[in-house]
């Protein structure tokens, strides 16, 4: 028995580093600034990492130090993603 994959309930749209993301259940559109979408994006691939791993593998990815103010602001990103329900709940 085959089983037909659900559709995506998210619409990701990108222009260079900056992008939306139409959300189906529940209407909503959300820009994405470059450090967010670096972030959902390292985060859509590696759900498993701790925020210090996705502060590790976000700086690499962007190509910034990996200071404490960049990982301030990458918790503090995720849990805005999180907030508005765009990643799962830690």
């Amino acid at each position: 028995m085959t089983h037909a994959s659900s559709p995506p309930s998210r619409l990701l749209k990108s222009w260079g580093d900056e992008a939306v993301i139409y959300d189906m259940a529940s209407g909503d559109t959300h820009y994405l600034k470059p450090l967010t979408l670096a972030l959902y994006l390292t985060y859509r691939d590696h759900p498993d990492y701790t925020s210090a791993e996705l502060a590790a593998a976000l700086a690499t990815r962007l190509g910034v130090a990996e200071t404490l103010q960049f990982q301030e602001q990458t918790v503090d990103t995720l849990t805005s993603l999180r907030k508005i329900g765009l990643l799962e709940p830690a």
